[in-house]
This record gives structure tokens, sequence and C-alpha cells, in this order.
């Protein structure tokens, strides 16, 4: 085991490698020069008890499996679906089992709100969603975080105001004993063609 610590860890040393003298990685000299067989087993063996061995079975970018990673998108994409339902239905119950206690919202207007106020909101029934589409839908998985941006096309009014129109988004899920809750929402209003015109003029 020593001599295979050795050998991985100074890549061309003499240390029992079976190559000739004339084999040996001449671009490396100056870089192998300051080290010995033994001195690389040390620093080999100092590495195993300040890191433990796992550092070599598994690496720190390790990613989740290609198959459990699709999973959870299609995980989170169906809580988004079950969001949009609650939204149209005003399923109270169901908002309230998705959003997470420490929910923070901030809306197109730049209004914060709260789990305790958005429920709230609903109860009272003054938001009315008639229609809600959702398309460009892109999920972000980062351990047991995950970002969702979309697009909303909307339909409906906020008391007597009117809330219709296209919407950009920002959701984030974070995994909690086992269940993904709602964490955060920011929505962005989207100009519409005429204001992207214009913009288009000033530059």
């Amino acid at each position: 085991m020593l001599n295979i610590a050795c050998l991985v860890f100074l890549f061309d040393s003499w240390f029992e490698s079976g190559l000739t003298s004339d084999t040996h990685m001449r671009c490396f000299d100056p870089v192998r020069a300051p080290f010995s067989a033994k001195s690389g087993v040390c620093l080999l063996l100092l590495s195993f008890c300040v890191l433990g061995p796992g550092w070599i079975v598994e690496p720190a970018f390790a990613a989740l499996p290609h198959h459990a990673n699709h999973e959870v998108h299609k995980e989170i994409e169906a809580l988004e679906m079950q969001w949009r339902q609650a939204q149209l239905s005003n399923d109270v119950g169901t908002m309230d089992r998705l959003l997470a206690d420490d929910y923070i919202g901030i809306s197109a207007s730049g209004t914060i709100e709260t789990k305790a106020e958005a429920l709230a909101l609903r109860r009272a029934g003054t938001l009315h969603i008639t229609s809600l589409d959702l398309n460009d839908l892109k999920v972000r998985i980062y351990g047991d975080t995950a970002v969702v941006t979309s697009r909303a096309d909307l339909e409906g009014t906020n008391g007597t105001s009117p809330i219709s129109g296209k919407y950009r988004y920002t959701r984030v899920y974070n995994r909690r004993l086992g269940q993904w809750k709602i964490v955060s929402f920011e929505a962005s209003h989207m100009n519409d063609d005429k204001d992207r015109d214009k913009d288009k003029d000033k530059h």
C-alpha cells in the first residue's frame, strides 16, 4: 500500500514504477525534484489525517446521479403546477402546505409579503386570478435548494386593480424534513412590445 501511495502521489516516481530512466516525464522534473518518496508518503498520510479517507472516494464536486437529478426536476415542476392550480382555484389549504413559515414574497410593485399576509389575502377573496399560463420554465438544483425561473401570462384583479400582464418570476424551494417548501418569490412585470421598441430606440 505504501508503494502504491508513493506512485500515485509522485506520478512518475522511481519507487517500483517499472519504468526505465528514459521514460520519465522530463517536463515535470523541476516540480518533482524537491520531493522524495518518503516526503511524498508523509504528505499523503497527512492529507488522510486532515481530510479523512472519504476525500478520495467522494470528491467535493460529486453531483447527484443523472436519474436522481432528473427526478428532483420533475418533482419541482409538479409542485409548480400544484401552485398554479391553487392560484386559479384559490385553494388556501394547498398554498398553506407549500409555503414555508418564513416565506417572503416580493411582488412586481415591490410589495413584501409574508406567508400569513399571502394566505390572508387569498382567504379574503381580494385576489382573483382567472388565467395563468406558465412557459419557459427552468429548474436548477443546488443540494436542498431549487431555483425556478419562468414566465407567467396572467389575467386577474387585485381588489379593483387589474393585474393582467406578462411577468417573469423566480421562486425558490428549500427541502426541509424531506418536503419541498417555497421560501422566496419575486416577480417582475414585462414590458409590452411597444415599450420594448421604445427601449431599443433609446439605445
